[in-house]
C-alpha cells in the first residue's frame, strides 16, 4: 500500500485516464464536499455497463432526495470532465487489482492512497449488468420486516407485500436525507441517550413506517430515538403495543386524535404519512404549534378543496382545469399541497415538495419536508402570491383556519 499527497488536480488527471478504460474499471464513487463548497451533487457512481448498444459509461448522482441515472459512449470524456469539476472531498476508484482513494485536504491538494484489491492474485470482477439489485437500507430479511408480516419466517419478501415494502424503503430513503440535512445545518439537536431523538407519527396505522423508522435509525445509524405513535382506533393501539414489545424497541402508542394528543416532551421531528383529507392540515397544525425542526408529510386524499372547487366558479381563463372531474380532482390535489407548503414556508420553514414513491406504485406519491428555520420567509411576495391564490379560486384551506386557531 501507498500513501502520499500530491497536487488534487494531477491525481484527478491520472484517476481520469483510469476510468476511461473500459477493461480494467470496476466501480468509481464520488462523495463528500471540499470545505467551503457546495457541490450540485451529494454523491456519484461510475461503471460500465453493458447495453444493447454497446458498453457505455454509467453515471449516477444524487442529490438530496433523488438519483439521476445516464449512460455515455465509451472515449467520451465530457461527462466524465464535467463531474471531475464537482468539488467531491472523496474519490475512490477500483478496478481489477486496484483501488485508490483520492481525498482533497484543500483546493489544491489531497492525500492519495493506492492497496491491492487482493493479495492472493485474484482479481475482482466487474459487473457489467445494466439492471442491478437497488441497495437496500433495510433488507426484507430485517427481524422488524418478519414481525411485520412482509416477510415470511426465513426473511424472503411476501409476493403480495412488495408495494408496502417498497413504500417503506422510499420512506426511509426520505427521512435518512432530510435528517442528515437537518442534523448538519443544526436544525436537528444530535440525539443522546439521556435525551433521544423524539419522532411521532401521527396517524401511525399499522405502524410499518413507524417501526421502520425506529428500526433504521437505531440499528443502522446508531442513533438513541424514541417514537410514538398516534391513530385514533384502539386496534391499533393494541395491535403496535404488542409488535413494539416483542420487537423490544422503545416506542409508545396512543389511542387518540390528532389535534387531541397531549406530549410530555415536544418531538423532534414529525411524521404524517397518508393521513386522510384535512388529518394532514391537523398534523401540520400541531407540528407547527410544537415548532418540530423536522416535518415529513405524504397526504393521502384531497376531499376538502376539490369540494370546495366543485362549488365555487372557476375563474377565467382556468375552466379547462375543472371542466373534467379527473382533472379537477388532479388539480384539486396540487392546489392544496401548494397552499400548505405556501402556509408551512409562512409559518417558518424551509419547505420542498419531492416524489414520495414512484407513481406506478401509488398516486398519492407527494411529500411535503420541511424544516424549520425559526423564521418566516422574508419579504411579502409569499404571502401576497398566497392570498392572491385563495381569493382567485374562492377556497379556504383548513390548515389556514388551524394556524389562525392557535395563534389566537
Amino acid at each position: 500500500m501507498s500513501r502520499e499527497s500530491e497536487p488534487l488536480l494531477r491525481a484527478l488527471n491520472r484517476m481520469r485516464s483510469v476510468i476511461l478504460d473500459p477493461s480494467t474499471l470496476v466501480k468509481v464513487v464520488a462523495s463528500g464536499k471540499q470545505r467551503g463548497t457546495t457541490p450540485k451533487w451529494r454523491r456519484a457512481e461510475l461503471r460500465y455497463v453493458d447495453l444493447k448498444a454497446g458498453r457505455q459509461l454509467q453515471i449516477t448522482t444524487y442529490d438530496a432526495t433523488q438519483a439521476f441515472t445516464s449512460n455515455h459512449p465509451v472515449g467520451d470524456p465530457t461527462a466524465l470532465d464535467d463531474l471531475l469539476d464537482v468539488p467531491f472531498a472523496n474519490w475512490i476508484v477500483t478496478t481489477a487489482t486496484e483501488q485508490t482513494q483520492i481525498q482533497a485536504k484543500t483546493a489544491t491538494t489531497a492525500l492519495v492512497e493506492t492497496r491491492e484489491v487482493a493479495s492472493t492474485g485474484s482479481t475482482t470482477e466487474a459487473d457489467r449488468s445494466h439492471d442491478r439489485t437497488k441497495e437496500r437500507l433495510l433488507p426484507e430479511s430485517d427481524p422488524v420486516f418478519r414481525v411485520l408480516g412482509l416477510s415470511d419466517k426465513d426473511g424472503k419478501l411476501k409476493p403480495s407485500r412488495q408495494a408496502k415494502y417498497r413504500q417503506v424503503e422510499e420512506f426511509l430513503r426520505q427521512l435518512d436525507a432530510a435528517l442528515t440535512d437537518a442534523m448538519k445545518s443544526g436544525k436537528v439537536r444530535k440525539p443522546t441517550a439521556d435525551e433521544p431523538l423524539r419522532i411521532i407519527d401521527l396517524g401511525a396505522g399499522n405502524g410499518y413506517l413507524t417501526f421502520a423508522a425506529q428500526r433504521y435509525l437505531t440499528e443502522v445509524r446508531d442513533l438513541p430515538v424514541v417514537v410514538t405513535g398516534v391513530d385514533v382506533k384502539e386496534q391499533s393501539r393494541e395491535h403496535n403495543t404488542e409488535i413494539a414489545a416483542e420487537l423490544k424497541v422503545n416506542a409508545e402508542f396512543v389511542a387518540g386524535t390528532i389535534d387531541g394528543v397531549q406530549l410530555t416532551e415536544k418531538p423532534d421531528v414529525v411524521l404524517a404519512l397518508h393521513a386522510c383529507d384535512t388529518a394532514t392540515d391537523d398534523a401540520l397544525a400541531r407540528a407547527v404549534e410544537w415548532e418540530a425542526p423536522l416535518v415529513l408529510a405524504a397526504p393521502c386524499c384531497h376531499h376538502d378543496i376539490a369540494a370546495q372547487l366543485r362549488k365555487a366558479p372557476t375563474p377565467a381563463p382556468y375552466s379547462m382545469l375543472t371542466r373534467h372531474g379527473i382533472l379537477r380532482e388532479r388539480f384539486a390535489d396540487t392546489l392544496t399541497d401548494a397552499l400548505r407548503a405556501s402556509l408551512l414556508r409562512l409559518a417558518g420553514y424551509r419547505v420542498e415538495v419531492v416524489q414520495f414513491v414512484e407513481s406506478q406504485h401509488t398516486p398519492r406519491n407527494t411529500m411535503l419536508r420541511a424544516i424549520r428555520t425559526g423564521s418566516p420567509v422574508k419579504g411579502g411576495s409569499v404571502k401576497k402570491e398566497y392570498d392572491e391564490l385563495v381569493a382567485e379560486w374562492g377556497v379556504r384551506p383548513k390548515l389556514a383556519e388551524l394556524l389562525a386557531q392557535k395563534s389566537s
